[in-house]
């Protein structure tokens, strides 16, 4: 998983990402050419539902990472 603090980023770009509406989008682009997109969610909820098993931390990220890699290879 990657991890971004925003404190890390340009205060603007920071500032864009921390105000994005649930589902805004963000679209890297490089060249002229699209390389990632960013679509703002909900915040995560706090416990998992009754009778849904929870999730390490890092099987939760990593299945939020396999779905954002997939979400590109199927948009690019």
């Amino acid at each position: 998983m990657t991890r971004i603090d925003l404190d890390d980023l340009p205060p603007k770009f920071a500032a864009l990402i921390a105000g994005l509406a649930t589902g805004e989008e963000v679209l890297f682009v490089k060249n002229g050419v699209a390389v990632a997109r960013l679509t703002a969610g909900a915040a995560a909820p706090q416990a998992p539902a009754e009778g849904e098993p929870a999730l390490a931390p890092e099987e939760n990220a990593k299945e939020i990472f396999e779905q954002f890699r997939s979400i590109m290879e199927d948009e690019f």
